[in-house]
């Protein structure tokens, strides 16, 4: 009798827990999507920029973001002006023919309060650091073809020489051409990968 009654309970807990739910791997759309910079320019403006060619992953798990991962080809950067990306492309700042890639792999997800931090390596100029990157994670809806889509967006700075980029020009009235800080700029759409 009191075994039935145990059997009966552990029945009840089982039937009632509600299952995990598989983890969601989602595809960057590149065609909705951008990654973008800003750094300071003799001091006293803002020079914008972006890379043309990139691909990511997002993988979510019972509605909340598990990880994430990116590439960039450096080679496609674009700042609308052909001899400054030919610059910026060259040794002085991001060497593309040795560094063809800029990489970022989380390795955990915190919560800070409201804010979703995705911790991982970020690579840059053969540089691997850590990079604690604030997300914001929307979604996700139907689009009307039936596909799943969710959105990501991040912002934050960095130090281009901490990565290894010291190129620079000291301007006569003090200041640098090129600012140390740059910020990044990503606003993500992806696509729920079909089930295997």
């Amino acid at each position: 009798m009191k075994q039935s009654k145990i059997l009966a309970l552990i029945l009840i807990l089982f039937c009632s827990s509600k299952p995990a739910r598989a983890a969601d791997t989602y595809k960057v759309d590149p065609v909705h999507s951008s990654v973008g910079f800003s750094v300071r320019h003799l001091v006293i403006s803002n020079v914008k920029g972006k890379f043309d060619e990139f691909s990511g992953t997002i993988v979510v798990e019972n509605n909340a973001i598990k990880e994430a991962s990116g590439t960039i080809q450096t080679k496609s950067i674009n700042t609308g002006v052909v001899k400054r990306d030919e610059d910026l492309r060259s040794p002085n700042f991001f060497d593309v023919a040795k560094y063809p890639t800029i990489t970022f792999q989380s390795k955990r997800v915190e919560k800070r309060g409201d804010q979703t931090i995705l911790v991982g390596d970020y690579t840059m100029h053969g540089v691997t650091k850590e990079m604690a990157l604030p997300v914001k994670v929307t979604g996700p809806v139907k689009d009307p073809w039936g596909n799943t889509r969710l959105g990501l967006e991040a912002r934050t700075r960095l130090s281009r020489k901490e990565y290894g980029m010291t190129y620079n020009q000291v301007l006569e009235a003090g200041g640098v051409v090129v600012a140390d800080e740059v910020e990044l700029e990503i606003n993500a759409e992806a696509v729920k990968a079909a089930a295997k």
